[in-house]
């Protein structure tokens, strides 16, 4: 199945729906107590999901046009990303992938929307990058889990556009900041659940920024697959129904090419992972 968050006529709150071609079914309008947000709907488990799916066929359907999006999740209990966990962009940025997951945490103001628009001040940055990336939402309770038994525990994935100031990131020693100003981290427009992606390192992803390709990889290319992440990440913390982990971005990034391109007022900048979808932003550069 996929989900989404829009914004209904008449209302200033993102509801869940569930995406069918370019028709929505409200989850809220499918029997008394249906949950309206995603994370409702995780926390109720398989059992709710259940129910979602076979009260689906018999609702009314409602124009997916004209309605914006919310991001795809809402108020997830963290936000994890993984950093370097592509040897093409790890080498493209002249940093070493580690013998361990490079982890760090995205703030929450950070989320956004497809077609939404991200904008930052002139003075903080003037190289501002893109990083496509899949992004993987826990289901139930992960810790100490096995690499096999580790994908048993996600609910579904989505696309990640992991925007990143470069200059910020190359002179600090934390990379979080400098993915977390306000807007940076759109997500959706759909959330996909596991059960239609039998293997995520078999996904093709890329980037098209103002009208040009510039990443275009596959997923089998991560350094670490899904599975490790989850196992790696569960050792040492309960991952928590919710949580979403960015799992790194491929080669191909604005800040490693000669020239180099980065993300400039009013460019437009598409990620997307095939089978799931592509996301949108548009940008703005305060002065």
């Amino acid at each position: 199945m996929r989900f989404a968050h829009v914004i209904p006529p008449g209302s200033e709150s993102a509801q869940l729906v569930i995406a069918e071609g370019d028709e929505a079914i409200f989850v809220s309008e499918l029997f008394d107590g249906a949950p309206g947000v995603l994370e409702d709907l995780i926390a109720g488990g398989q059992e709710l999901l259940d129910r979602v799916r076979d009260a689906a066929g018999r609702a009314p359907r409602h124009p997916l046009a004209g309605m914006p999006f919310a991001s795809a999740v809402l108020a997830p209990p963290v936000i994890l990303a993984i950093g370097l966990n592509y040897a093409a962009h790890s080498s493209e940025l002249g940093l070493k992938t580690d013998s361990t997951p490079t982890v760090f945490v995205l703030w929450p103001n950070s989320l956004a929307a497809h077609q939404a628009t991200t904008a930052w001040p002139r003075s903080l940055s003037e190289a501002v990058d893109y990083e496509a990336e899949l992004g993987v939402i826990i289901g139930t309770p992960a810790k100490d889990v096995s690499p096999e038994d580790a994908l048993d525990h996600v609910w579904g994935y989505t696309v990640v556009n992991d925007i990143t100031a470069r200059d910020i990131q190359y002179s600090e020693a934390q990379w979080s900041r400098c993915k977390s100003f306000d807007g940076f981290t759109p997500t959706g427009p759909f959330v996909v659940t596991a059960d239609e992606i039998p293997d995520p390192q078999s996904l093709h992803i890329w980037t098209v920024l103002d009208g040009r390709t510039l990443q275009d990889a596959s997923t089998d290319q991560m350094v670490r697959p899904v599975a490790t992440l989850i196992s790696h990440l569960s050792s040492s913390a309960t991952l928590l129904p919710g949580t979403l982990i960015s799992t790194g971005s491929p080669g191909g990034a604005g800040y490693s090419r000669d020239p180099q391109v980065f993300l400039r007022d009013r460019s437009t900048v598409t990620v997307g992972i095939d089978g799931i979808g592509a996301l949108t932003t548009h940008c703005r550069i305060l002065d």
